[in-house]
């Protein structure tokens, strides 16, 4: 009978054996480190550091041996870039000093006042920054948002705020602790038609070619700011170039165990933190009835609240894929947990939200604590604070969740577009 369960028991042997030797801690640390070097300067859009990461993602997609979307390993589309030149303007009639002002568009020259039909929004002290921002950006009609002036630090940002797309209308915000009843703004600005690129990998199946399964991660960050303790460059080792280190890593494996029998893709995208242009140009480059499942990996490079050998899953309750995953784990050390910080609404924040909307069950799976992060979206978000052993570990166990996903064994539950914000 022992020998009967230790037959049983080879197989399973044999795969952790393949998974230790093809997903390693220094393949982990070779990939992770190169792309949160100073050499590509933290790899915002429009800027050769980040060209560079795209270039070093397409060659380790290629070495993997995964076949390219059309002619390229890119995915390039069009996009925006706009460089403030001057602004001025007034207040009820008071003269606003021009560093309080920051404008959103792709028009040369801004001219507006309060009968020129702008939509009107405002911010008001104690409000959540992160999610009324990304509303008001997001507007379909021209928008004047006058924000607290305990958000005047956001200014500078938003000002560099990077690329747009070809919808995108004019959004002027000006710091005001109140709306003003007469306005007057005026903005000139430089603005280039550019191209941006996703990276894009694909690992055929083999009985359900049509049915795709998605591993993701966004390869941008924020660039060079303003130095703190003599670095400029925000490195962006956990945001997200753990996520996108997995991705390759995951990319590779899969590639040698040739087990998949629904399509793989791997994608890296651009413009997360612009505001996630490269994720949504990439969502319309399928029929979403025909992705299974999507793995959007962001910043696994830190142990979570609960410890190492734990991550946990955003919009865990949307779909049946957090308890697929939790199931293909039964026995290891390793834990699934649902996203502690529902406040955050993370899973409306990253490169997952625009395949949820269609109805993809599309998950980020993240370990960052987002109540204390240290270094998140600071110069300090370096190599050296992640833990590069715990987060192989991470990897590892991903490719093990998502076993009964890939060979079509299990198909997550939709996503119930209904009941989204």
């Amino acid at each position: 009978m022992k020998k009967f369960y230790l037959l049983l028991a080879l197989p399973f042997l044999a795969q952790a054996q393949k998974i230790d030797k093809i997903i390693t801690r220094a393949e982990t640390e070779r990939i992770e480190t190169y792309l949160a070097s100073n050499e590509l300067t933290g790899r915002k859009p429009f800027t050769p550091g980040i060209e560079k990461a795209a270039n070093f993602i397409a060659g380790e997609f290629e070495k993997a041996g995964l076949q390219k979307t059309k002619d390229s390993y890119l995915q390039s589309f069009p996009m925006f870039k706009s460089q403030l030149i001057s602004t001025a303007g007034s207040l009820d009639d008071k003269v606003i000093d021009s560093k309080q002002v920051a404008i959103l568009s792709k028009e040369k020259f801004i001219q507006i006042d309060e009968k020129s039909g702008y939509e009107v929004a405002s911010m008001k002290e104690g409000e959540n920054f992160g999610q009324n921002i990304y509303r008001i950006m997001n507007a379909s009609k021209p928008t004047i948002a006058f924000l607290h002036e305990s958000f005047a630090k956001f200014i500078p940002r938003l000002s560099g705020r990077g690329p747009m797309k070809e919808s995108q209308s004019t959004i002027v915000f000006v710091i005001s602790n109140t709306v003003p009843s007469t306005f007057k703004i005026t903005a000139t600005q430089q603005v280039e038609r550019l191209q941006l690129s996703n990276v894009v990998g694909i690992l055929p199946g083999k009985s359900r070619p049509n049915e795709y399964v998605i591993f993701s991660g966004h390869y941008d960050h924020l660039g060079i700011g303003k130095p703190v303790q003599g670095d400029s460059i925000y490195n962006g080792a956990n945001d997200d170039a753990a996520g996108t280190t997995a991705v390759m890593m995951l990319a590779k494996y899969y590639a040698k165990m040739k087990n998949n029998e629904r399509t793989l893709i791997f994608a890296a995208f651009t413009a997360e933190e612009s505001g996630g242009f490269g994720s949504s140009y990439f969502s319309k480059q399928f029929n979403p009835d025909q992705v299974m499942a999507m793995f959007n990996l962001e910043m696994i490079g830190t142990e979570s609240k609960w410890g190492r050998n734990s991550a946990y899953i955003t919009g865990y309750e949307k779909s049946s894929m957090g308890e697929i995953l939790k199931k293909n784990l039964a026995g290891s050390e390793f834990t699934f947990y649902p996203d502690p910080y529902p406040d955050q609404n993370l899973f409306y924040r990253s490169d997952n939200a625009t395949l949820a909307e269609l109805g993809v069950p599309a998950h980020t799976i993240s370990t960052s604590k987002m109540d204390s992060e240290p270094n998140y979206h600071k110069v300090s978000d370096e190599v050296q604070t992640l833990d590069l052993d715990n987060m192989t570990e991470i990897i590892k166990a991903i490719a093990k969740s998502a076993t009964s996903i890939i060979s079509g064994g299990d198909t997550p539950s939709r996503v119930d577009t209904t009941k989204l914000k």
